[in-house]
């Protein structure tokens, strides 16, 4: 596990929007449909930045399906120092957001669009995040109000989309790659979630979803393959739990998997332009 190079500088966002003050890079992570994994690959995402060296945050943007704080393990109501701003839960190193902290469980959130918006944009301005090199920002699936507010009002760095490898599942992904080329939004790469799984009784290996699809998305648009997950019950286990495989199980498959992702990530944010504003970042 290589560690990541200080200081993380801040990246070039949007036309007409500037780097959060304390938040280098944001980095959205997407998918055309829901059932591909993706809230669990933003948060292992995350946990792996950290375990790498960095500052990091989620920002859970699916305002009505919030999963962020269970998969962390995380409960209760966040603290309002001054009653205007929200200071942010934190789990295995990472600073987190979430509406799921501020509306009871098992209300549902029936609200139009405008609401919705409303509510993402003040999770991110409100929260007192802690000088974060990167924010993870978990997306609904889609690509409706919410991933447009995040283009027009969120100053994001890059985007990741993640996928499984059957046709139907990158058929969606692809529109959420297109969505985030036109609202001007680098897409770092694709995460192939599921790609493989291995049985624990024999060691015989499956592509259950397909073979290849995360890879031959890549290929298509020209956007780099960041990593091929594994369809690993381990994975499933400690979301359910509250503790997610990079931080339950380090030297795991899955987990290194995740950490490698993570890296190349890094890697491809990395050639995009600085936003020329120099912050200080506090790795060490």
């Amino acid at each position: 596990m290589a560690a990541l190079h200080s200081p993380v500088p801040a990246h070039k966002v949007q036309k007409g929007l500037s780097p959060h003050p304390r938040i280098r890079n944001v980095i959205a992570v997407g998918s055309g449909k829901g059932g591909v994994g993706k809230s669990t690959t933003a948060v292992n995402l995350a946990v792996a930045l950290q375990q790498l060296g960095a500052r990091v945050g989620v920002l859970d943007a699916d305002i009505y399906g919030p999963s962020v704080p269970a998969m962390l393990g995380l409960s209760g109501r966040p603290e309002s120092p001054d009653n205007k701003s929200i200071e942010p839960m934190r789990a295995f190193g990472v600073e987190t957001m979430s509406i799921g902290f501020l509306v009871d469980q098992d209300s549902p959130m029936i609200w139009r669009g405008p609401m919705a918006t409303s509510a993402l944009t003040q999770l991110f301005k409100d929260t007192r995040w802690d000088d974060l090199d990167y924010l993870i920002v978990d997306l609904p699936p889609g690509t409706g109000d919410i991933q447009l507010t995040l283009a027009q009002k969120i100053p994001v760095a890059g985007a990741v989309i993640v996928t499984t490898p059957q046709d139907i599942a990158t058929l969606d992904a692809r529109k959420a790659l297109k969505m985030f080329e036109k609202v001007e939004v680098p897409v770092l790469g694709i995460v192939e979630n599921m790609a493989v799984h291995t049985c624990s009784n024999c060691g015989h290996v499956e592509h259950l979803f397909g073979e290849g699809g995360g890879q031959r998305m890549a290929g298509q648009y020209g956007v780099p393959l960041l990593g091929s997950l594994p369809l690993d019950i381990g994975i499933r286990e400690q979301g359910d739990v509250g503790t997610p495989i990079v931080a339950a199980a380090p030297g795991s498959a899955a987990a290194r998997a995740y950490v490698a992702a993570a890296e190349r990530m890094v890697e491809e944010l990395g050639k995009r332009p600085r936003a020329g504003i120099p912050i200080v970042s506090s790795l060490v």
